[in-house]
């Protein structure tokens, strides 16, 4: 027994941290301010469901406020164009 309380206490202290998926808030608001830039329903609906699968909460959040104007932080560049380019294979396959 005294086995299996070990391992389950390193299992909890050393298992890796799952991200948040993106909060179906995010998803409306990602749909609003798309519709905002772009006024295409069928690419803001599939940009909004490609976002739920590629990204986390938190990242959501960072691509959210770029879609506001805000600038992308450094450190995120190569995620976030990795993002970008995903989402594009996925709605716009042709672009």
């Amino acid at each position: 027994m005294r086995a299996w309380t070990i391992l389950a206490s390193l299992l909890l202290t050393t298992a890796p941290t799952i991200a948040a998926s993106p909060t179906a808030a995010q998803k409306t608001e990602f749909h609003t301010v798309c519709m905002g830039i772009a006024d295409n329903e069928t690419l803001c609906s599939c940009k909004a469901d490609a976002a739920m699968t590629l990204i986390d909460e938190s990242f959501m959040a960072m691509v959210i406020g770029a879609m506001k104007g805000a600038s992308v932080p450094k450190e995120t560049y190569v995620a976030y164009n990795t993002y970008v380019a995903k989402s594009n294979q996925i709605c716009k396959p042709d672009y």
